[in-house]
């Protein structure tokens, strides 16, 4: 009995490291988007320029999506966490470094830390979900830890944007010295969670091992229509996801709405995924991934076209973050034009897309679903180029809510997917070891 009790309690302080790891993805990744006023303004930036530092975080995945695989097989879990963690410090101290480094070379610094952060990101996304399941002693106490996790992860994403909008202010320019307490944050939980993980045992989470080679396995997956189809659906969801209030906070930022209230409405959109995430585990069992899925992509399509064609003078109250004249946080209503209440209330339908789409695409994978896992991380690299492709979209019609098309674009195949393309037509490959 007491040799349990110590071994849950010697699992507290992981767990709670973990969780705290979950959140610094959020944190770190939704840091991007608002950056991007802070670059536009203080470099004269155009909004693709804006979302490069978005799009370099999340071009890393592509980089290292397959070699973080490979490397979490050679070196295990904690030691995979711990580089992670180390690059994730190097990433944001590199962003930080951008904000005294001489104008003509900041812009650049910056977008290298972007990419930095962007390898720990990816690697700490291979790694969370199985650490937080093993440390909770698999079943359904692990799945509820990673629950928790996940529910700090969306947390941690409706306040970064709100942080970093009460930072930044309604100053006439914004300077990546603004965000500094930002970075200060990251780096120091960084390297808590690192010197705790060093020096704590944690159980490594079984790696199922297979005879045959990884490349011989994800030739195998590609060989699925319906799992192709799918990983196209998850670089264009993650663009969707991240696209819709990135460029939310830009358009607000340059109206009369300003930028402290435009990165907490964007806050709002996080906070009703967090909702969304909440409620799709609760119907999951009930409703099944392509019903979901085809569900939540009619409703953002309807909410894209009601944010493009409606009149930007309507102005509606939503739920937001409020700072009072003493700086005090409070929960309060916003105004701001309607379009803004339809474009956030995507939030709720982009919260259940990933695991619609994984389940359909890896259905009848058989062996291959690792190796098909492993080329899904890869292709989250849509989050930064489809949000990038929006803003040039934006610069090229002076108009940001012309480049919801995009958007409009990206949800029309997820409505593709779930009708038509998740059908797997290639049930006749064996799957079996």
């Amino acid at each position: 009995m007491n040799t349990t009790t110590n071994q849950k309690s010697n699992r507290i302080v992981p767990i709670i490291m973990m969780i705290a790891l979950f959140g610094m993805i959020s944190f770190v990744t939704n840091l991007a988007a608002p950056m991007g006023q802070v670059l536009k303004e203080q470099f004269g930036a155009s909004n693709f320029q804006g979302l490069l530092g978005n799009m370099a975080n999340f071009i890393a995945y592509a980089v290292m999506g397959i070699p973080g695989g490979i490397l979490l097989q050679r070196v295990g879990y904690k030691k995979t966490a711990l580089i992670a963690i180390a690059i994730g410090f190097l990433g944001v101290f590199i962003q930080f470094l951008s904000g005294h480094a001489s104008h003509t070379s900041a812009f650049g610094v910056y977008l290298l830390g972007a990419f930095v952060a962007g390898f720990s990101m990816c690697l700490l996304n291979t790694v969370v979900n199985p650490m937080l399941n093993t440390l909770g002693g698999g079943g359904n106490k692990g799945n509820q830890l990673i629950q928790v996790g996940g529910s700090f992860n969306s947390v941690m994403a409706t306040f970064t944007p709100a942080f970093v909008g009460i930072l930044i202010g309604e100053a006439a320019k914004a300077n990546i010295k603004d965000v500094f307490p930002v970075m200060y944050i990251a780096m120091g939980v960084f390297a808590l969670v690192f010197f705790v993980m060093l020096i704590v045992n944690i159980p490594e989470p079984h790696a199922t091992t297979t005879k045959e080679p990884l490349k011989k396995l994800m030739s195998g997956a590609l060989k699925f229509k319906h799992f192709i189809l799918g990983a196209i659906a998850i670089f264009l969801y993650v663009g969707v996801e991240v696209g819709t209030p990135g460029i939310l906070i830009l358009w607000l930022s340059d109206t009369p709405v300003g930028k402290t209230t435009a990165g907490f409405v964007a806050g709002t959109y996080w906070f009703l995924m967090l909702v969304g995430r909440l409620l799709g585990a609760s119907l999951g069992s009930k409703i099944s991934s392509k019903t979901m899925l085809a569900s939540v992509s009619t409703v953002g399509l309807i909410l894209v076209l009601a944010a493009i064609f409606s009149p930007t003078t309507t102005q509606v109250a939503i739920p937001a973050l409020q700072t009072s004249a003493t700086g005090a946080l409070s929960f309060g209503m916003a105004q701001v034009p309607i379009n803004a209440m339809f474009l956030v209330i995507i939030g709720l339908c982009t919260s259940i897309m990933w695991g619609s789409i994984f389940n359909l695409a890896v259905e009848g994978l058989g062996k291959f679903t690792p190796a098909a896992s492993g080329i899904f991380m890869t292709l989250v690299c849509g989050g930064g180029i489809l949000p990038a492709i929006q803003g040039a979209v934006a610069d090229a019609g002076n108009n940001y809510l012309v480049s919801y098309w995009v958007i409009f674009a990206g949800l029309a195949y997820l409505l593709y997917y779930a009708l038509i393309g998740s059908k797997n037509v290639n049930k006749n490959i064996s799957t079996e070891e």
